[in-house]
């Protein structure tokens, strides 16, 4: 046995080629379970501090640990003069007694048993699969691995279910048994009941980043280059006459909504920015942001807000840019109306494995974009989580041009492919016909956005080395340079220097 890695109420061990991701758990007997039960109920009924209008749950924790903790002491107590009889129970010591009033507030205002799971930055989802089967997770550095968390029994995942409906004011019963919705604190909650899963309840929670992945901590994990950076850069900015329109595709997983999240610093501070998701994840560092979020109909099928809903809307407020968090239905047509029309510097994503496939879940149902209007999108970005010596690395894998129509066929320029030997995106060396349209708009030689691009990336790998890599530094530094690229460069070569 080798454990991997550790934290203060974790361990990640890894036996026989297993890793398993073990809570520190205290071990319960009967007794001891049936006395966190008792002190349970005696705090719903007694405990009169209100918590309903706090949504932070650590808050909540806080306001009801002293309670909690006097009503333990009071039950110890009553054990220990015999006032109480439990059989077959030793006193807790004090570390005991801390870890068993934390499993109470878990119960009381969290999310029981996977709470602990919860408040892990190195998880991304947290996934109950059933009873008698191990909780897993979704680890940033080893992947998908068990867990020591096991329900016994289906009613405590129901409970969990039913706390999250209450939170996010949805309903979810047997006759209505699925649930989407996203918590206060951003997390994303798929859950379903039998009878649409066969083995019973199950839980899936996607974690949210409190604090939004930078262009900086990408580069910096290998999902792309500073070339393919600075050429994401011209490719957003479109240097102020061509903003590209630009789909990121791939697998459930492989990072786009980071990637498009970080291509959000390119955009110009001024510009007047849309999201529509359909549970919002996006963190762009933009002023003139308006963000839009879907709704699903009522249990009377009424009242629900579609993609293609707000989208038509949106088309309506006068944006400079339209950003979907994900593209799957009629909003697609809608979206290349709009590109077809002068609305260019639109993004989203897409699931798709290739940049032919994604073409091709364009042009059919339900999505069904009309070939001629293929040519307005200009890149499509592929994405992949790849899993490596047991390690997830995200990388895009391909980049490449819409390069116009031949027959019924859409002609795409490979500007960029992954080499797995070397683990990084490579220039093909197909010139970028991108490139030379924001050229000829702007007025300038392609050799003069070549030097522009290399500018930008020397930016990138500044940042890089000094270790800039918060969002909101990271976008200061990208939108300096609009205002003044000199003064930007100049500091760079004055830092370099000394």
């Amino acid at each position: 046995m080798r454990i991997l890695d550790s934290g203060p109420n974790y361990e990640i061990i890894e036996e026989e080629d297993d890793i398993t991701y073990h809570l520190k758990l205290p071990r319960l007997t009967l007794a001891e379970k049936k006395f966190l039960k008792d002190v349970e109920d005696r705090a719903i009924k007694e405990v009169t501090v209100n918590v309903e209008t706090v949504t932070d749950i650590a808050l909540k924790k806080k306001a009801l640990e002293e309670d909690v903790l006097k009503i333990m002491l009071g039950e110890l107590e009553a054990i220990k003069d015999g006032l109480k009889k439990m059989e077959n129970f030793e006193i807790p010591d004090n570390e005991k007694l801390m870890a068993m009033k934390a499993i109470v507030l878990d119960n009381m205002v969290g999310y029981g048993a996977i709470d602990p799971l919860l408040q892990d930055d190195n998880l991304e989802e947290v996934m109950v699969i059933g009873v008698n089967a191990p909780v897993y997770v979704a680890h940033r550095k080893y992947g998908t691995i068990p867990t020591n968390v096991i329900f016994t029994n289906d009613e405590s995942i129901q409970r969990i279910i039913e706390k999250i409906a209450r939170f996010t004011g949805r309903k979810i019963d047997a006759a209505n048994p699925l649930l989407d919705a996203r918590l206060p604190n951003g997390d994303r909650v798929n859950a379903t009941l039998r009878p649409a899963s066969l083995d019973g309840s199950t839980i899936t929670i996607r974690k949210f980043r409190a604090e939004a992945l930078s262009i900086i901590d990408i580069l910096n994990f290998g999902t792309l280059t500073p070339e393919v950076g600075a050429f994401l850069w011209i490719a957003v900015e479109g240097l102020r006459v061509k903003p590209s329109n630009i789909l990121i595709s791939g697998g459930t997983g492989s990072g786009k909504t980071t990637t498009l999240n970080c291509l959000g610093s390119f955009i110009p501070k001024n510009d007047r920015v849309i999201t529509i998701e359909d549970t919002a994840e996006l963190q762009l560092p933009l002023k003139h942001l308006i963000r839009l979020e879907t709704k699903p109909p009522n249990i009377e099928g009424k009242g629900g807000l579609t993609f293609n809903q707000l989208l038509i809307n949106t088309l309506r407020m006068r944006p400079d840019r339209i950003i979907l968090g994900e593209i799957r239905g009629e909003e697609a047509s809608t979206l290349f109306v709009a590109m077809n029309t002068g609305h260019d510097g639109n993004m989203g994503t897409c699931h798709a494995n290739t940049a032919n496939e994604t073409i091709t879940r364009l042009l059919n149902p339900p999505m069904s974009v009309p070939l001629i209007m293929i040519p307005a999108l200009d890149l499509i970005i592929m994405q992949n989580r790849i899993v490596a010596m047991g390690k997830i690395k995200r990388r895009i894998t391909e980049i490449a041009e819409v390069a116009g129509t031949e027959g019924d066929k859409v002609l795409l320029n490979r500007i960029y492919e992954y080499d797995p030997r070397l683990d990084k995106i490579k220039s093909t060396g197909t010139p970028s016909r991108l490139m030379q349209e924001i050229a000829k708009r702007a007025g300038i030689s392609l050799d003069e956005v070549n030097v522009e691009m290399q500018k930008r990336q020397i930016i990138l790998e500044f940042l890089m080395r000094k270790g800039i890599t918060k969002q909101e530094e990271v976008t200061k530094w990208i939108q300096d340079y609009y205002k003044k690229p000199d003064m930007v460069l100049d500091k760079i070569q004055e830092s370099i220097k000394t």
